[in-house]
């Protein structure tokens, strides 16, 4: 899988970028805010539909334009086709094939992309959401029905504490309309957490032998998953809800007081160990930055087995971040089998053959030069 080439209309500090790509490794240099950053952006956004800088989709439109346009042709399985994301003031559109996709669901998981950039570093170390988002992005790349559920179960959600709220402040004492919310969003609820667990146990599979050979054998990385609920990780979807369900009922009268959901999907986390100690907590920042890349790098491997082509891999400004062992195991990882974008402001003292040999892009006020 590969992206042969990339337009942009209107985007971000892009008027007009029409751009053909080396099917193996391609560098971005260039200083900072001249558009590397929003060049890898739009690869990310091809693929996804949304930027992983901002939630405020005008912010990729161009000042005082209608609308922003990335046009790309890729190819996958040996077909060549086109992939369109155009967003404007009136929504956004997601075309395959130059045909208009009524659900993202349908689009999501076309283009696989694997990013990695200086704040996926928070990955181990940040907040609950950032490990939340990893997860659904990911899985919604080898499964797109997932984002299906997780689009319905956040839209029943929204409704639920809305109506909690309303309890709370002695608004309504509707409870039958909770009771009806509340089973509405354990269905979707339990199918998140079953597939969950099922990409968690594939995630291990991969991620421990990369840490472990990062680490030169003297780690072990392990994954847990640590859900709302006491739920064993081999229950079936049925379990779930009805677990779900039980607790909802326990609870219920606290989430009236509290005015909102607290259990569930959207509360859930992820902790890393290594050699059994919570990096989070008591890892020194190489660990923290081993086992995020461990993680980045056994996605590669994860969606090459679910989809049987390697996805595409942004690494935007992160070599930088990393000592020259690390570089070097990430970029021996990635050599020869996955397309590589690389943006950074200097390959001087990156001394790596897979750089030696790569197309080299040079980006300076929004203009893109070979």
């Amino acid at each position: 899988m590969h992206i042969e080439q990339l337009q942009l209309r209107n985007y971000r500090n892009y008027s007009k970028l029409d751009i053909s790509f080396d099917d193996k490794v391609n560098v971005i240099i260039g200083e900072n805010a001249q558009g590397k950053t929003n060049l890898m952006e739009a690869i990310y956004v091809l693929a996804f539909s949304k930027s992983h800088r901002t939630p405020r989709e005008k912010e990729l439109i161009q000042w005082e334009k209608e609308y922003a346009k990335i046009e790309g042709r890729i190819t996958k399985r040996k077909q060549s086709f086109p992939l369109e994301i155009i967003v404007s003031s009136k929504g956004k559109k997601a075309k395959l094939n130059r045909i208009e996709q009524k659900r993202l669901s349908d689009y999501i998981g076309t283009l696989n992309v694997v990013m990695f950039a200086p704040e996926d570093l928070t990955l181990v170390k940040g907040p609950p959401q950032i490990r939340r988002r990893f997860i659904d992005m990911e899985l919604g790349q080898i499964q797109p029905r997932y984002i299906y559920h997780l689009g319905q179960y956040q839209k029943v959600l929204k409704q639920r504490n809305y109506l909690l709220k309303q309890i709370q402040r002695r608004q309504t004492s509707d409870k039958t309309m909770l009771e009806v919310l509340t089973e509405q969003m354990v269905e979707h609820a339990a199918t998140l957490l079953e597939r969950r667990f099922v990409f968690l146990d594939l995630l291990r599979k991969w991620a421990a032998p990369i840490h472990h050979g990062i680490s030169r054998g003297l780690e072990t990385l392990e994954i847990r998953y640590n859900p709302t609920i006491e739920v064993s990780e081999r229950e079936k979807r049925e379990k779930i809800e009805t677990i779900y369900l039980n607790k909802f009922h326990e609870i219920q009268e606290k989430e009236m007081e509290r005015g909102t959901t607290l259990i569930g999907p959207h509360r859930d986390d992820l902790i890393f160990y290594v050699n059994n100690k919570d990096v989070q907590t008591f890892g020194s920042q190489g660990q923290q930055r081993t086992t995020a890349l461990s993680i980045k790098l056994a996605e590669i491997d994860l969606i090459y087995n679910e989809v049987g082509e390697y996805p595409i891999l942004l690494l935007d400004d992160v070599l930088s971040e990393l000592d020259d062992f690390r570089q070097s195991h990430l970029l021996n990882t990635i050599q020869g089998k996955v397309q590589t974008f690389v943006s950074t402001t200097s390959v001087d003292g990156i001394n790596h053959e897979t750089l030696k040999k790569a197309e080299l892009f040079r980006v300076s006020d929004g203009n893109v030069y070979t």
